[in-house]
């Protein structure tokens, strides 16, 4: 890359707020935008509400709020709401992972999705209540988690290279599909979809990247990595990894072009997962 060229680039991602470009090449991230948007059907006039955790800078909300309706917003780790609330100039709920609690009526919105909130949580169930009871009759709640399915290959070369569950500030792995529409039924939700995104490829690629945060960057003092992080959660700590991002940027063609060979394992679940439910 050329002196003018990186400085072009430079001045351009000035312009874009740190977030969205961090979103622009995060390949798992894409993805489940990618795989939510064909379960949030319809949403012009719906009252919506999307409730995240920790690994979460505001970018995912920004885009779903791009697709429409009037969206609400819940955060169950204090110290990302900041973050969040700067990129989408709109207040953010805090809820307590401890009782889960929502703080809004029953009954108050439409369409409810959480993004990958359940395996940082002791007990799940909480949450589940809550998502059932601020939902209106007939209206949809879309659950994403990792998958629990521990024998997984990518899931068993993360606890080998250091990458645990703790790393991600996880309670559990995940949950397999199976376990989550129980889980959601037995609060009264109706489970009828579900779907999966990330195969092994784009695990894999991922798996490289949050290595490289928490356990080389992080070691080596170029960042102050937020307990149960794996990725910048401020403006300065991106600031703080700029070079290599430029780097990453650089191979970003490439490593797309790799995570396309996840078309090549359809007939397998992703090691992520989404179950629809409705309140009925």
């Amino acid at each position: 890359m050329t002196d003018a060229s990186s400085t072009i680039e430079t001045a351009a991602m000035k312009l874009i707020p740190w977030q969205l470009t961090m979103l622009d090449k995060a390949l798992k991230k894409r993805q489940k935008l990618s795989a939510l948007k064909k379960h949030l059907r319809d949403l012009p006039g719906k009252r919506c509400l999307l409730v995240t955790c920790g690994d979460n800078n505001g970018a995912m909300n920004y885009r779903i709020r791009e697709w429409g309706g009037d969206w609400v917003w819940a955060e169950l780790e204090d110290a990302h709401i900041k973050t969040i609330e700067s990129l989408l100039q709109e207040p953010v709920t805090a809820v307590n992972k401890l009782d889960c609690r929502l703080l809004f009526p029953d009954g108050s919105f439409d369409r409810v999705v959480t993004i990958d909130c359940h395996e940082h949580l002791k007990d799940p169930d909480l949450l589940n209540a809550e998502l059932y009871r601020v939902t209106k009759a007939n209206g949809s709640v879309i659950v994403t988690v990792p998958n629990g399915n521990r024998r997984k290959l990518a899931v068993r070369m993360k606890e080998l290279v250091g990458m645990t569950q703790s790393e991600y500030g996880h309670v559990v792995t995940g949950y397999e599909i199976p376990a989550l529409r129980s889980m959601l039924e037995k609060v009264g939700l109706k489970p009828h979809s579900s779907s999966s995104y990330s195969k092994f490829f784009t695990e894999m690629i991922e798996l490289g990247i949050n290595f490289m945060y928490v356990k080389i960057l992080a070691r080596k003092g170029k960042v102050v990595v937020d307990e149960g992080t794996i990725a910048p959660t401020s403006q300065e700590q991106f600031n703080s990894v700029n070079k290599t991002y430029r780097i990453y940027s650089t191979m970003f063609p490439f490593l797309w072009t790799i995570s396309q060979l996840d078309r090549l394992l359809h007939f397998s679940t992703g090691y992520a997962v989404i179950v629809e439910a409705r309140k009925v």
